[in-house]
Formats: C-alpha cells, structure tokens, sequence
C-alpha cells in the first residue's frame, strides 16, 4: 500500500508539472493570436515557467493536495487546486520583478498582463481537470487490488455498520474493509463483513489480514477504552481513525481560550450575520430572480400540462418550517390528485399511486420545486439550506434527533448540501440532519456556489428522486 500511495503520489506530481506547462505555452499561443504585438519569443518566459513549476508543486504539497483525499467531482477538485495555484502565479510573477527588472519603468511587468490572466486561468482549470481524471485512473488500478486501502473497522454497533456501509459506498476512495473487530460481544452480528475477533487480537488480525487502515467505531466508549485500542493498533504502524463521541451534540467551529488560566472549550456561534447574511441573500436574489426569468417559459409549459391532465389547481401550496421555525407556504407544481391527503399527511413512495403520470415525470427530474424559485425572491427561502419539513414532521423529529432544531438557524433551502450527497427522498432523517448542521456551520458563498451546480448535474441521475 506505501509503495503504490508513492507511485500515485509520483504520477500526481509529473501530471501537476506538465499542466503547469502546457497552460504556459496555451497562455503564449492564445496571446501571440489575440495580441501578437504584445508577447516575446516562448524561451523569453521560460524563467517565470521554472518558478512557477517549483512554487506549485511546494505549496500543493504545503497544503497537503498530495495525501488527501481525492476529489469526487471537477468543480471540488478545480475549488481545492485554485488556492496554491493563485498563490504560485503571484510568486512566480514576484520573482521575476525581483531579479528580471524590466528596463521599461513604466510597466514593471515584464510580460502583458493579458497573459498572465489566460496562464492563471488555463492553470488553475487543466490541474484540476487532471487531477479529476486521474482519480478515475486511480479507482480503477485499486479496483483490481492494485494501491487499495484495507481497512479494519471496530465496533460492530449502528455506528460501525454506518462506517462499512459509507466505506462500501464511496469507491472513489479506494477502501476495502476486511473485517469488524468485535468490542460488545452480546452486540449485534453484521451481515456480509466477518467479525475477525475480539480487541484483544488486534495486533494478529492487523499482521494477518495486512491492514493499513483502523477506524474506531465506538462514540460510547471511555477514554481508558479508546487509549486501550489505540496502543494496541499502534504497535503495527497503521493509521488510526476515531469517530468522534462529540459529533451529535457539539459540530461547530471551536476555538480554545482560557479563563484566569482555566483552558476552555468555546463554541463559535455560526448563524449567519451582518455582511454574510447580506452577501448570501445577495446570491439568492440574483440567480433566484434571473432563474425565474430563464425558466419562466419552461415553467409556463409545465403549469398547462398540469392543468391539462386533471381537474385542480397548478399549484400545491403546503405549510413547512423555515428560518426560527416559522411556518411558510412553500410552494410546488402539483404533482399528486386532489384527494391525495384526504386521510392525513404521509411519505412519497417510489410506487404512490396518488401521484398523477405527468407528476410522476415532474418529481423524477425535480422540476416540481421550480415554483420555490419564487419562495426564494420572496425571502421565504434560500437557494441553498437545509431542505425544509411540515410542522408535523418537525414535531416528530425534535423528540429523537439531537440538535434536529438547530436546521432552523438558517432559511429553507430549494436544495442543499444532504441533497446533492444522496440523501432525498425516503433516507434517512438523522443522516440528513447531519448534514445540515456541516452545511450551517461550514457556510462560504463558494460552498453554495458548488451545491447549486452539483444539483443541476444530479437533475436527471438522482435515483433518490420521486
């Protein structure tokens, strides 16, 4: 597993340098045809391209792109590459100023400026779609058991189960897990992953199965217990992972003060205020109101095939629970008959017959929720924010998920951040909630920015969707 983790890492390397190549020499191309009286011979740049192949490769190491994970997505992988890559371009640019003074006063540049915004650009987009490429190329040699990552799981409760079932499903990362390792042995028995033994065999079933790889499934357990585990898996050089005990009842940032001395934990309070709370309803106004522009005809045709197909009105206009739990009308193309809920509120199922033939198609490619686009404009709701539920829902769910109230710390949103990972539809409550705390408590503009172009590729792929 090391020597193919080094193979990987090589082939990281040689693809970023040859990108940062080959955007240098498009960069040149794309001036010398734009502005061929503006840029120089190619070997004039050669001195900026040797800086600039040496301050990437550093920094994208500094900043750990070379042992993280790998990017499930072009736009992750474009967002994750455009930092150290900036900073590169501007180091490179510094260095040739430095010891290259220009003899022309006026400019201190020695090349156009044209040009250095087509090679940061070209840069930035050809790395990240590279790496992009090269994690498929990845997945498939660990797929023929070529660099896969053998994992060990403790714990053979929910939280391990969980564990193996997110493990078994994200293939992109290259895991296999061989085995749980048994710490309740009154617990449950999984199916489908053998438990290799007690915690106490740790160190043989680590020789044997050759695992590079322990997760720690086990929030429950005690300090001594965890300390136990770890010294165990340590004396056979693995990497050890914990899941966390905190995670249900404390996911924000947290910084460490003090107090007269004291060490304390403080928790960041992370709703949305001031110039963010200005800047997000900013983007909601924008691309919520040119959205309703754009897709007004769409949604006029939508509205006619509706009334078309049965008696009722276009819209169906339902109560949830948005920003502080205050109850809203959300709106939705009607998508069901009028007699749907006449025995009280339930689930959409995959097979519901109250859905009508055209609201069946509707629901499939998510255009039902178009109508929210208004919601947005309107200040009910946000482009982006945890998916909002109906009072009754609410009620349920606040009685047995932790911090389950906390979603309503931020607006509704059309689509959010448990959405675009597979989790819509009949999933589960808990694991959306989960989600919707990260995406609170980890908000950027960029991060919306990702969600919405995520949700408008999964439009017609989400399997979730009915």
């Amino acid at each position: 597993m090391r020597r193919s983790r080094w193979v990987f890492q090589a082939i990281t390397i040689a693809v970023d340098l040859a990108s940062v190549g080959l955007a240098l020499f498009l960069s040149h191309r794309l001036q010398r045809i734009l502005r061929p009286d503006t840029v120089d011979r190619f070997l004039a740049y050669l001195p900026f391209l040797m800086v600039e192949l040496a301050a990437t490769v550093v920094l994208l190491f500094l900043t750990k792109r070379y042992h993280g994970s790998q990017p499930t997505s072009l736009i992750d992988s474009i967002s994750t590459i455009a930092w150290p890559v900036t900073v590169a371009n501007l180091m490179a640019l510094v260095a040739i100023v430095f010891f290259y003074p220009p003899q022309n006063t006026v400019n201190p540049v020695p090349y156009p400026r044209t040009f250095l915004v087509y090679n940061w650009l070209i840069a930035v987009f050809l790395l990240g779609l590279f790496r992009y490429l090269l994690a498929y190329l990845f997945t498939f040699f660990q797929a023929h058991n070529f660099g896969r990552n053998r994992v060990l799981v403790v714990g053979t409760g929910e939280v391990g189960r969980m564990l193996v079932q997110k493990l078994q499903s994200a293939s992109g990362i290259g895991h296999e897990v061989v085995g749980f390792v048994e710490a309740n042995p009154d617990g449950p028995t999984p199916v489908g992953v053998p438990v290799l033994g007690l915690p106490a065999d740790l160190p043989a079933i680590i020789e044997s199965y050759q695992v590079n790889e322990v997760v720690i499934g086990l929030p429950e357990a005690s300090h001594r217990q965890l300390v136990t585990l770890i010294s165990l898996c340590e004396r056979e050089k693995v990497s050890i992972k914990v899941f966390p005990d905190v995670f249900q009842i404390m996911a924000s940032e947290v910084t460490v003060s003090d107090l007269a001395g004291l060490p304390l934990l403080t928790v960041r309070d992370v709703a949305l205020r001031g110039w963010r709370l200005s800047l997000k309803r900013g983007f909601d106004l924008l691309f919520g109101g040119l959205g309703l522009i754009v897709l007004s005809p769409f949604m006029l045709f939508i509205a006619l095939l509706v009334k078309l197909e049965s008696a009722g009105p276009v819209f169906y206009i339902q109560e949830r629970m948005g920003l502080d739990a205050r109850p809203f009308p959300m709106l939705k193309f009607r998508s069901m008959r009028t007699d749907a809920e006449q025995h009280g509120p339930g689930w959409t199922t995959a097979d519901d017959p109250r859905k009508t033939r055209i609201g069946s198609i509707l629901r499939k490619i998510s255009v039902d929720e178009l109508p929210q686009l208004i919601n947005v404009v309107r200040g009910d709701m946000s482009l982006v924010g945890p998916r909002p539920e109906r009072p009754i829902y609410v009620e349920q769910f606040r009685q047995f998920i932790p911090r389950y109230m906390e979603r309503h710390r931020e607006k509704a949103g059309l689509t959010g951040w448990a959405q675009v990972n597979g989790l819509r539809g009949d999933t589960s409550i808990v694991e959306r909630t989960k989600y919707d705390l990260w995406y609170i408590e980890n908000w950027s503009l960029w991060l919306d920015f990702k969600i919405c172009v995520r949700t408008a590729f999964r439009l017609f792929s989400d399997r979730n969707a009915y």
